[in-house]
């Protein structure tokens, strides 16, 4: 993205630092207060200046040359958020795609090809997008992603394009960090409306409705109810636009519970203005109860304004729960069979509500499961322009209703589940545009007959990245709402010479063992057993020469009736030792051992986590997070936990250490690893994104973790989610963050960014393949990404000196 700012002087770089230096020391004073007030949130302007740096880095970067390979996958795309289409003057449609966290991208052929037109700012997390109805050239996108998914990322403000995608300008707004809707007035193109839903994870004041008047130079809040909760959608009359309805929608998400509507939540609802946002009022008569309100999604039909629906995300509770329905989905305990889904409808400008569906038992088993457990996902209501009894519902099926919500038709096996967006073309209501978590589909006959569009538009958001030590070798990744994938790492070839071109292929991706949240190991000495997991820990082994899934075994291990139940994380680690390959480590709030290939475990540590009572709710927390085994002593492990706890055995288990002096208390260890090198020394990284906390954490302790000492040097924005060694140089460190991947030579003195052509990639990741001397990066919304090492760490240069020595 092209920048109208003129470039930093290192004056501004010495102050970033600076300040990303106090927020550290802020961190460490917390200590000593109540956990509530340890956290800290970053300023966004430090956000968006370290970004600023970022760029500037990449610039001066030594490795700026290099060049990234896209390796694919080129059959999967991933998680869209939102669309907006410009209406035809000639025979095709320009669709904008909004991404979860791949950016904005857009086509002028109907989706033939497309192209990234947002990747360079300091979040491609996009909430929404909005054209101009005078012209569509002005464009505004709104970041930040608003059905705050465990993996969903912060926003930073909003962006004004006024040439149609080529260049953006940020507009504000930069604390909401969630943008849900933004609605550009018809006729006067310097009225704009915002929906912004606020922090994730942290309560904040900017939430609410937001109106310029200026076009963006300047914006008012217009409705504000607490700083927990925000609007979520707005809709605007169209033959009067000084008429606006606006959810609302209490929640926060905790790192041990999902967003639902808890116990003491009432503010959630709907609000109604008449003097384009002077003054609002409540509208919910005939809605549930405040108590009962979640998420609300909210439309109108053009043709008859006076006609609207609401989509309540309903928890009064529907009936007990089945023997079977006791567990849900993922494998964890139910929280009730609540009505969820339920369609409402005025036909009285919002005055008052009257429940449509479920009325019969058939919308009732449809509505149930249309939402599953998590009806906070989705929230979206479209209403065809032109009927305004054809509804559409958008949830894990896309569904429509014909007749008022008498009758339902849903959409499963058509195209991928889950769905955030929803056009319909005003003129030509067969034409409809629908996004979801596998990308975009359109449908040019009413939804008789759906287009998908997954081989060109890549925007797949991987968790995490394994390799094997096949020839050629694969890697292997874990992706959100689309199970596990893997691929051979293979060079760009001459088609008509077959030599060796610079860079690697792009490739289809297969189906590999392990679910959507899964850790993934490799036997070194076999490359067909692979180790995987579903949801939560559940451990597997698979023998890839047997047929798809036959030859699977599962390996979590059991526990007693008076035992503690077992806690995993969403991506619950495991890992094969260095030194035995039949030796694996598995990490839930213990650790567990097998020397048998996972047949029989042993536990050969105590709850290694806070374990605090208060903090157990409806998703696992308080569990390991990453775990490393010394190259150089087996037995001597490393532990880090999601709440910020660290330890060490040397021996393999029988006594365990603590190893957090001076780090951040209860500040999630997103990665650990025992030096290859020399056997006290040991690096970490931690992230606080959980705390709306963007700061760079990385550390080195020389002594078994004693104490640690920080690396970040230079680096002026985190977070920071995987720190590797350089197989061949001791001295050289890699890093993958929010923002990209930087690499240092001197051990973290200084560092430099890796690559100059990387778009702005959230890198979950990053493995350097031993043998073959290539980084592979997993990134959150842009697939995988490949690099010859070779630049960086001259292995075959050390190769022809150690011959020749």
């Amino acid at each position: 993205m092209k920048n109208s700012r003129k470039s930093l002087r290192p004056l501004v770089l010495i102050g970033v630092l600076l300040a990303f230096a106090l927020a550290i020391v802020l961190s460490f004073a917390g200590q000593k207060t109540a956990p509530a007030q340890r956290i800290q949130s970053t300023d966004p302007s430090l956000r968006t200046r370290g970004y600023e740096v970022h760029l500037e880095m990449t610039k001066a970067s030594p490795f700026a040359k290099l060049k990234w390979s896209h390796i694919g996958p080129t059959n999967v795309s991933g998680r869209c958020t939102d669309i907006a289409v410009v209406q035809p003057k000639g025979k095709n449609y320009t669709i904008y795609v909004a991404t979860a966290s791949g950016g904005v991208w857009k086509t002028e052929n109907e989706g033939t090809t497309w192209v990234p037109v947002f990747d360079r700012a300091a979040s491609t997390s996009i909430g929404d997008i909005a054209l101009c109805p005078t012209n569509p050239d002005i464009v505004w996108v709104g970041t930040g992603e608003a059905n705050i998914f465990r993996s969903s990322q912060a926003g930073i403000g909003i962006f004004k394009s006024s040439d149609a995608g080529k260049t953006w300008q940020h507009m504000g707004l930069s604390e909401t960090y969630t943008i849900a809707r933004i609605i550009v007035h018809p006729q006067n193109p310097d009225i704009v409306y915002v929906a912004a839903s606020g922090h994730e994870w942290t309560d904040n004041p900017e939430r609410g409705v937001f109106k310029t008047t200026d076009g963006g130079k300047t914006w008012q809040k217009i409705l504000y109810i607490s700083p927990r909760t925000g609007a979520i959608d707005l809709v605007m009359d169209p033959q009067n636009p000084e008429v606006l309805y606006a959810a609302v929608w209490q929640r926060i998400r905790l790192k041990w519970n999902d967003p639902r509507n808890f116990s003491g939540y009432s503010e959630s609802g709907l609000y109604k203005t008449i003097d384009g946002g002077k003054t609002w009022r409540p509208t919910n008569a005939g809605l549930p109860e405040g108590k009962f309100r979640g998420r609300i999604g909210i439309d109108l039909c053009l043709k008859k304004p006076h006609v609207l629906y609401a989509l309540v995300d309903n928890y009064e509770p529907a009936r007990e729960a089945t023997q079977e329905e006791r567990i849900d989905g993922y494998g964890l305990p139910s929280s009730g069979i609540i009505k969820g889904a339920t369609l409402y409808r005025s036909d009285d400008q919002a005055e008052t509500w009257k429940l449509v569906a479920p009325t019969t038992a058939e919308t009732k088993t449809l509505l149930e499961r249309h939402s599953g457990t998590y009806g906070w996902v989705f929230g979206q209501v479209r209403v065809d322009p032109n009927d305004e009894n054809t509804v559409y519902v958008l949830g894990v099926p896309l569904s429509v209703t014909r007749d008022g919500g008498k009758t339902f038709h849903s959409w499963w096996r058509e195209m991928h589940v889950d769905h955030h967006g929803l056009w319909i073309d005003p003129d030509n209501s067969h034409y409809i545009v629908n996004v979801n978590d596998g990308g975009i589909v359109i449908s040019y006959d009413g939804g008789k007959t759906w287009r998908r569009f997954t081989d060109n538009l890549p925007v797949c958001q991987f968790f995490n990245i394994a390799y094997d030590m096949d020839t050629p070798f694969r890697v292997y990744g874990s992706m959100q709402d689309h199970g596990s994938y893997r691929a051979q790492v293979l060079r760009k070839v001459d088609p008509f010479t077959g030599n060796a071109l610079e860079g690697f292929q792009a490739v289809e991706f297969e189906w590999a063992p392990g679910g959507e949240g899964c850790s993934h190991a490799i036997d070194p000495l076999d490359p067909n057993i692979v180790y995987s997991a579903s949801f939560y820990g559940r451990i597997q082994r698979t023998d890839m020469r047997w047929p798809r899934r036959q030859g699977t075994k599962s390996l979590l291990p059991r526990t007693l009736p008076d035992e503690a139940p077992l806690r995993g994380q969403w991506i619950a680690p495991f890992i094969i030792s260095p030194h035995h390959n039949e030796t694996i480590y598995h990490g839930m709030q213990f650790l567990f051992r097998s020397q048998n290939r996972g047949d029989t475990w042993e536990r050969i540590s105590p709850d290694l986590t806070y374990n605090t009572a208060a903090e157990m709710g409806d998703i696992p927390y308080h569990t390991i997070f990453t775990i490393s085994e010394s190259p150089l002593r087996a037995g001597l492990i490393y532990v880090g936990t999601d709440d910020g706890k660290v330890h060490v055995t040397k021996d393999g288990g029988k006594t365990w250490q603590e190893a957090m002096a001076g780090l951040p208390y209860q500040k999630w260890v997103s990665r650990i690893v025992a030096s290859a090198y020399d056997i006290g020394t040991v690096y970490m990284t931690q992230n606080g994104k959980r705390d709306d906390d963007f700061t760079p954490y990385i550390w080195k302790s020389t002594d078994f973790g004693k104490s640690w000492k920080s690396i970040v040097g230079n680096i002026p924005l985190g977070p920071v989610n995987v720190i590797r060694e350089d197989p061949v140089d001791r001295n050289i460190l890699y890093v993958g963050t929010d923002c990209g991947v930087y690499v240092t030579k001197d051990g973290g003195t200084t560092w430099s960014v890796l690559g100059g052509d990387l778009p702005m990639v959230y890198v979950h990741d990053l493995i350097i393949h031993p043998r073959d001397n290539v980084i592979v990066i997993a990134t959150h919304g842009r697939g995988m990404w490949a690099l010859d090492a070779e630049p960086v760490n001259e292995k075959s240069k050390r190769r022809t000196r150690f011959f020749l020595e």
